[in-house]
């Protein structure tokens, strides 16, 4: 079964995630998210997330939960915040969701969660490919699809490779559990 039978089956099923982090198409992305530093996973997250916040802004501009969880990821990151705080406005990203109609917004806010989670473990990090790709269904449609899909999944390659050889080029501060 490739990748879009996979999501029309999720579908097909009424299933909120169209995607799922034991896809066999997903596995390359998997396997090289497994050779990274934690802070070279977060950089990546973090990145992404960013420009899905921005998104968020463009049409939601009165809604701030999205880019206060990102911003709070990052002061954690930076050992300026403690994980509590953190967690608080991440766990607060992902109620926007349930008070949005939009099923591509929807993944869209549950993506930033997950990135902003990898803070804590990059065990995370696949979370924020399969609500992205989700939102990337939703928008463009099952039948319509392809092409985005496969372009934003070689987009996130792309970024993590990046980030796996530049990451020491990084000059902002690490907490001390970042360093580890």
């Amino acid at each position: 079964m490739d990748w879009l039978d996979e999501v029309k089956t999720h579908l097909g099923k009424r299933h909120q995630i169209l995607f799922s982090r034991h896809s066999a198409w997903l596995q390359d992305l998997a396997a090289l998210m497994e050779g990274q530093t934690h802070r070279a996973m977060a950089l990546w997250a973090l990145d992404l997330a960013e420009e899905t916040v921005e998104k968020l802004e463009a049409k939601y501009p009165e809604e701030s939960r999205p880019r206060d969880a990102l911003e709070a990821a990052r002061d954690w990151a930076a050992g300026t915040i403690r994980m509590r705080v953190a967690q608080r406005k991440i766990l607060d990203c992902h109620a926007v969701a349930k008070e949005l109609t939009c099923r591509e917004d929807i993944a869209l806010c549950h993506a930033v969660g997950q990135a902003c989670a990898v803070v804590h473990t990059a065990g995370h990090a696949m979370g924020y490919p399969i609500y992205d790709l989700t939102a990337v269904v939703c928008r463009y449609g099952v039948e319509h699809c392809a092409e985005a899909v496969i372009s934003r999944k070689q987009e996130y390659i792309d970024r993590l490779l990046y980030w796996g050889d530049h990451w020491q080029a990084y000059r902002g501060t690490w907490a001390d559990f970042m360093l580890r």
